[in-house]
């Protein structure tokens, strides 16, 4: 009975761990989208107004380029997003580790 619990302790630990893999992926995915989806935005735009796709993507990427420059010299707002994103991995680790200490009670 204890080797079932175990395993199930083991398998729980896992999904956890995969769940919270899949978030910090999804965290630092999301920063990576936010200037492209910007991009995409803009060009859809200025597609609005007559301008060819591929003329407004030239157009529309010093614009974004100049935003995120803009989002970089704002003081303590990168810092912020990378000190989020070390805390959600930080949490990961404490309750993937939380389960350690269950699965060495039931041994």
């Amino acid at each position: 009975m204890k080797k079932i619990n175990i395993a199930l302790v083991r398998l729980i630990q896992f999904v956890v761990f995969v769940i919270f893999t899949f978030m910090v992926i999804i965290y630092f995915g999301a920063m990576v989208f936010i200037p492209l989806d910007a991009l995409v935005m803009i060009t859809k735009l200025l597609g609005m107004f007559g301008i060819n796709t591929f003329i407004g993507a030239i157009i529309g990427l010093p614009i974004v380029g100049y935003l995120g420059k803009m989002a970089y010299n704002t003081p303590g707002l990168i810092a912020m997003v990378m000190e989020t994103g070390v805390d959600l991995v930080k949490v990961g680790k404490e309750r993937v580790d939380a389960f350690n200490k269950i699965a060495e009670s039931i041994k």
